[in-house]
């Protein structure tokens, strides 16, 4: 059976009031953002539920796009007829028949937008309820719970038919929570982190520090990788490269090495900071989970939250590493993840970092630096790319700027 389109049901959306619409237009921008593959697709939304017009694409491969793109409880594909009589009781024994076995219980629901057709819903349930029995003599009706619900819908351009349900990824919208910066490494814990903000509704963009030569061309491959990994859940994405060598030497020239990672670990958020309020985001996200390694104790996110107020989301940090595992395997970033390329937290990683950091300590260290120097250095050598489902392509690139 060949289908004319799929149509989508809202989440969360029905309880969002006067800005049900910006929720809705926004939904349907990632939409076409993440089926911008398909050419020929077609995507239009109303209040009620949106609409993806296939144009004769191929039904599988949309519908296992859609199944990932949060705010979408669940979808529908629909088999367009000519809106006639003749036409809908030959397409509702086509389709119970081919989903007849013994036993089967079944019901028709109309839904009539086009009020000038010559049946109400009422009547043509019974029509096409009658043209099943016609057919299938031994099926079953069944008005509570049947093993199959025939959906019909009377429009203004054609006649629908639908009966399968298939779920949806539900959440919110990506983009109607604010804007977040996500410190995303290369390992298993900040995709997944990743993953959850854009569930609830946040753009996230992706702040990746590299270090070369320390770190490698394919260490940086595999983290631009991982932020396409989650392009899936809510269309394009921004990573921001962030030149990070110099910072590093620089610690470790001059600072002992039990504080080597709470001191990157400052520079790092204090970054972040500077590129979320040069680029409107609200809040920063990170994949620390509470006790997995030395810089994630309590004391020592206390000192490396201490350079910043602003919000700092840990969508992670309660859950153990088997269950972060669990998600990487199910939004397919971790076999990405495991792979062997250092990033800038491991390639000066001290034996024995201190887990029980002293912010004055910490304070007497960086005196020692010249943080705003190197954080201003920093933030303007960042490279900022636009992620996409199927590549990337450079949205600003300070180098080439340079050269001009």
């Amino acid at each position: 059976m060949r289908y004319s389109e799929i149509m989508i049901r809202y989440g969360e959306l029905s309880t969002k009031g006067k800005n049900r619409m910006r929720f809705i237009n926004t939904l349907k921008r990632n939409i076409k953002s993440v089926l911008a593959v398909y050419p020929q697709v077609q995507v239009e939304a109303d209040r009620d539920r949106a609409h993806v017009y296939l144009n004769g694409q191929e039904y599988e491969p949309v519908a296992q796009s859609l199944k990932e793109v949060f705010g979408i409880q669940g979808f529908s594909p629909v088999v367009q007829v000519d809106k006639t009589v003749d036409a809908l009781k030959a397409a509702a024994q086509d389709i119970m028949t081919g989903l007849y076995r013994e036993g089967l219980t079944f019901k028709i629901a109309s839904r009539r937008s086009d009020h000038s057709f010559e049946l109400d819903s009422r009547e043509l349930n019974h029509t096409l309820g009658d043209a099943v029995f016609a057919v299938l003599p031994g099926i079953q009706a069944q008005m509570k719970n049947p093993d199959v619900t025939l959906k019909v819908e009377i429009r203004d351009r054609g006649a629908f038919l639908s009966y399968e349900d298939v779920k949806g990824a539900g959440g919110l919208p990506v983009g109607t929570a604010g804007k977040g910066m996500l410190m995303l490494s290369g390992g298993i814990d900040s995709p997944v982190a990743g993953y959850l903000a854009l569930k609830r509704g946040v753009n996230i963009e992706a702040v990746h520090f590299a270090s070369p030569p320390y770190t490698s061309p394919g260490a940086l491959k595999k983290a631009q990788d991982l932020a396409r990994k989650l392009t899936k859940f809510g269309g394009n994405l921004t990573f921001i490269e962030v030149p990070f060598t110099k910072i590093q030497e620089e610690i470790k020239d001059k600072a002992p090495e039990a504080y080597l990672m709470t001191l990157t670990r400052r520079f790092m958020m204090r970054i972040t900071d500077r590129i979320r309020q040069e680029r409107g985001g609200l809040a920063i996200i990170n994949g620390e989970s509470l006790g997995q390694v030395a810089s994630q104790t309590m004391e020592s996110m206390a000192a490396i939250n201490a350079v910043t107020t602003t919000p700092v989301l840990r969508p992670v940090v309660t859950m153990d590493k088997l269950e972060i595992i669990d998600i990487a395997q199910k939004i397919d970033t971790f076999d990405l993840s495991i792979q062997p390329f250092e990033d800038c937290c491991t390639i000066f990683a001290p034996d024995r970092p201190k887990t029980n950091p002293k912010l004055k300590n910490v304070l007497q260290y960086e005196e020692r630096l010249d943080v705003e120097g190197l954080v201003e250095a920093a933030v303007s050598g960042i490279i900022v790319t636009e992620i996409t489902p199927e590549g990337s392509k450079d949205e600003v690139d300070h180098l080439i700027d340079d050269l001009l």
